[in-house]
């Protein structure tokens, strides 16, 4: 089975996690700041990334975290 997944299950609850602790920082901490804006974009990206599971910054550097995702491979010699 191939998809265009290449986030792993761990990865996309560590994501949600984050993401979501960052939109918190971003809007109760920061407030209407800059910084607080750019906080809560990287929260949710962060969050989309692991709803979805798929990050297009994993398949530029060719990284896959997702074991059931990656198409098995037969180095059987006959």
């Amino acid at each position: 089975m191939v998809t265009n997944k290449n986030v792993g299950l761990a990865d996309r609850i560590i994501r949600i996690i984050l993401g979501v602790i960052l939109i918190y920082v971003g809007w109760v901490v920061w407030e209407n700041n800059t910084a607080g804006i750019v906080i809560d974009v990287v929260g949710v990206i962060l969050i989309i990334t692991g709803i979805i599971g798929y990050c297009s910054i994993y398949k530029i550097f060719k990284i896959n975290t997702c074991k059931q995702c990656q198409a098995p491979t037969d180095h059987k010699k006959t």
